[in-house]
């Protein structure tokens, strides 16, 4: 078997509600999906829920080789980033062709992913994330109702800005999770606003009333000291992870014991288990972030040290089906070769020829004003927080 070639797939689609941290609130529900073809000579076709624009300058790397031997191939993939750095648009193009060389690896042999990749069972845990800075209470009360509805369990709350809103709506979203356990797991994203030090005056505020399972991204992704502080001044555990790149990156935050639930945000299935093998050997567990549809469950559900998977919607975006569900609070996978993708070209051309319009740019990635320097919260009437 040889890779012949590639094509990527691009449109817009209505996510059902805003999504916003404590830096920025996108204007609309209106986001984009970008989706990888990694064509074979034998017509077996790996897809992956991820694109890049230096997907053009690795794919000379991998063109007539074996995408079974795809371990190797990454390898090959990072010798041709070693000077420029294997980061960024770089290491998400890495990401992308890795997952797609996967999905053609189990899928010429005819299983699921989870189970090539050794799963003793297909499902994982399975926690609600609603990146729900801009939802009234109303909202969200609704939004988590809809994953308690499902049997899930935990939640993850944006916070940051204002005391008194953060500690009413982790009420709100506690009481609603209630319905499936006595004590439902409670998390708090801040996204690096804080410093090390407002970190640990305000989530010590918050540990007054409520028993969170952890505090992520508290400080900057690359503070070491400043988050081993943070874990050593507070009761609950410091996630990070989402937002840095290869086993590389992690290993300071590991061996400086500043991270206590090693977070993972990309596709890649090879760089996601030399992650966890590097946590395991700390004694540490891994979380994927929530990506489309949840395909990464099928890695989760093969790393023994693996807590919970974030789960930010339902359903993948809009022409997209998925062979998985959400069960009794576990994101269950089924018996589709490969990651189980199914993409409805058709519909997407639809969606292409009239596709919606966003008010602004999205999700913006700048940072708020202040951060790690002043706590200010949102001017009365700030379109989206609170």
């Amino acid at each position: 078997m040889k890779i012949t070639g590639y094509r990527t797939l691009s449109w817009s689609f209505h996510r059902g509600h805003r999504s916003g941290d404590a830096n920025s609130v996108a204007p609309d529900d209106v986001s984009r999906a970008n989706y990888l073809f990694l064509e074979t000579d034998e017509g077996v076709t790996g897809i992956a829920s991820a694109s890049s624009p230096d997907i053009k300058k690795l794919f000379p790397v991998l063109e007539g080789k074996d995408p079974r031997g795809v371990i190797g191939l990454w390898k090959e993939m990072s010798d041709v980033g070693f000077k420029g750095g294997v980061e960024g648009s770089m290491y998400g193009a890495m990401c992308a062709l890795d997952g797609a060389m996967w999905d053609i690896k189990a899928k010429d042999a005819g299983e699921p992913l989870w189970r090539f990749l050794g799963a003793h069972e297909p499902r994982v845990k399975a926690y609600a994330s609603g990146l729900d800075m801009g939802m009234t209470d109303t909202e969200l009360a609704a939004f988590y109702q809809e994953y308690a509805d499902l049997g899930v369990d935990g939640g993850k709350l944006k916070v940051g800005l204002d005391f008194d809103s953060d500690m009413r709506r982790l009420e709100i979203m506690r009481d609603v999770l209630k319905q499936n356990a006595k004590e439902p797991l409670l998390m708090i994203d801040s996204n690096e606003y804080w410093s090390a030090k407002q970190a640990i005056r305000y989530i010590s505020r918050i540990e007054e009333k409520f028993d969170l399972t952890w505090a992520e991204e508290p400080a900057r992704r690359w503070d070491y000291r400043g988050l081993r502080k943070i874990s050593q001044s507070i009761k609950t555990a410091v996630a990070t992870g989402e937002n840095i790149n290869g086993v590389d990156e992690f290993y300071p935050l590991v061996h400086n014991e500043a991270v206590d639930v090693v977070q993972f945000g990309t596709l890649g299935v090879t760089s996601f288990f030399q992650v966890a093998h590097l946590a395991e050997a700390y004694e540490l567990p891994v979380s994927i972030i929530g990506a489309p549809g949840s395909g990464m469950a099928h890695a989760a559900a093969a790393a023994p040290n693996h807590l919970a998977q974030e789960v930010k919607d339902l359903t993948p975006p809009a022409g997209v089906t998925i062979d998985n569900r959400i069960v009794d609070g576990y994101i269950e996978m089924g018996e589709s070769p490969g990651w189980g993708y199914s993409i409805d070209e058709d519909a997407i051309s639809k969606i292409q020829a009239d596709p919606p319009v966003s008010k602004g740019t999205g999700m913006p990635g700048s940072r708020r004003k202040g951060a790690g320097l002043f706590i200010i919260p949102p001017e009365p009437g700030e379109t989206g927080l609170y």
